[in-house]
């Protein structure tokens, strides 16, 4: 066996034993899960996640899921919890105590004062009958039968396995308060996610003066001026009483040009007026609608722009393509 496929070979190892572990323990799953996670949903204050080293860590990334899926939650580092933090824990609380030997001096050090306070405590141990899981009010069991480093110290399968089980408390807190995708979002305003799912075309709009716009009577002089200084490539066109009956874009005028040049000027564009040259019933938008329908609309479409408001009426603002690619959409 080459150097290639040796290092292939423990790398499956690595991944198929940790698999292993998170199956064993989906496999003892029971009712103390759902104890878990009734306390959890019950809470009327925040989860406070700790954990000492390795555990820590994977406690600072379920405190993370499950304040963006719903449920309030910070991780207290223990070491600092005995040395004043613990004073960010309230009666309300409940506290989710991550070790895999139970024995952790400095999650230990804790509990009197935690018990003092009469909190919940929920624990992810590797031995139920440690000191942790004995004082818990649940102690839910993330054992593994051996870790994937081959000298049996380095924290591998176990931190796996405490991880999986912090997704699996906190997705199923997500399906208990039947959080929805706006809701979600909310919790994640600055990434693409919540980009799709809040940003309005109300936000993104051009309004007012930058609307380009001229009447169905105006010649095309006024027409192409009104585009070129709107600088969007469009321009609508309005009836007597104000709404928007037309549009007329950057395509409409090559193609007069070209039919100019076809029938040797016969068609001259100068001559017309916007209402000869403008494409009728625009495709609109209302402003209120998301920003990523205004894209699937366009995309759907093979157009560049929308006005926003109700169709025949006075339009509310117009929105380009470009607009949503410079708020991050794509």
């Amino acid at each position: 066996m080459n150097e290639t496929e040796h290092l292939v070979s423990q790398a499956k190892e690595t991944l198929l034993l940790e698999a292993d572990a998170i199956r064993s323990m989906a496999e003892r799953l029971d009712s103390r899960f759902v104890q878990a996670v009734t306390i959890l949903e019950a809470c009327k204050g925040r989860v406070v996640v700790t954990g000492m080293g390795k555990s820590g860590i994977v406690g600072m990334k379920i405190a993370a899921t499950l304040s963006s899926t719903g449920t309030p939650a910070f991780f207290l580092h223990p070491a600092e919890g005995s040395h004043g933090d613990l004073g960010m824990v309230t009666q309300r609380d409940v506290v989710l105590a991550i070790s895999n030997s139970g024995e952790t001096a400095e999650v230990l050090t804790l509990l009197p004062a935690l018990k003092f306070l009469g909190v919940a405590i929920i624990s992810l141990v590797g031995r139920e009958l440690s000191t942790l899981a004995r004082v818990s009010t649940v102690a839910l069991d993330v054992a593994v039968a051996k870790e994937a480093c081959p000298l049996g110290l380095a924290p591998t399968c176990s931190t796996t396995v405490a991880l999986a089980m912090g997704d699996a408390l906190a997705v199923a807190l997500l399906q208990r308060r039947q959080l929805s995708p706006e809701q979600y979002a909310l919790f994640h305003p600055g990434g693409a996610l919540g980009k799709k799912l809040l940003l309005r075309v109300a936000d993104l709009m051009h309004t007012g003066s930058q609307i380009p716009l001229v009447h169905s009577t105006d010649p095309m002089r006024q027409a192409i001026l009104e585009m070129t200084a709107k600088r969007l490539g469009v321009t609508g066109v309005l009836n007597e009483q104000g709404a928007l009956i037309g549009i007329i874009t950057d395509g409409d005028l090559r193609r007069w040009l070209e039919r100019d040049s076809q029938q040797q000027g016969s068609n001259d564009l100068q001559s017309r007026t916007s209402a000869e040259v403008m494409t009728r019933n625009p495709k609109t938008i209302p402003t209120q609608a998301l920003a990523i329908e205004a894209l699937r609309l366009m995309e759907e479409n093979k157009i560049t722009t929308l006005f926003v408001g109700q169709a025949a009426s006075a339009p509310e603002g117009i929105l380009h393509l470009h607009d949503i690619l410079g708020a991050g959409l794509l």
